[in-house]
């Protein structure tokens, strides 16, 4: 865990969560098709603007709470960095895999 304070990341939600009325951006960082742990994983809005980072579980697996929107999520790791976009026009789960290379 690093000193940023990020929330450790599961690949199931939490049971007060209702994917129904929430935005969920879910998925997993992989390098050469294997999950990659303990990347710094990015929330960047529309403009490119930094709104919140998580480390990345073992499993890869991470999970950000945002508005609708455009958003862009972007991996760091030592193995490489990656970006993937999403458009979450309502409330669900958005999944999404980051490649890191």
């Amino acid at each position: 865990m690093s000193g940023c304070g990020a929330p450790q990341q599961t690949a199931t939600l939490p049971a007060n969560v209702d994917a129904g009325k929430e935005v969920v951006l879910t998925g997993k960082v992989l390098a050469a098709g294997e999950p990659v742990g303990g990347a710094f994983v990015r929330l960047l809005d529309a403009t490119g603007e930094f709104t919140a980072e998580v480390v990345s579980s073992p499993e890869g697996d991470f999970r950000f709470f945002a508005a609708p929107g455009s958003w862009t999520v972007r991996a760091l790791h030592r193995a490489g960095n990656g970006e993937a976009t999403v458009t979450a026009e309502g409330p669900g789960l958005h999944e999404l895999q980051v490649s890191v290379a």
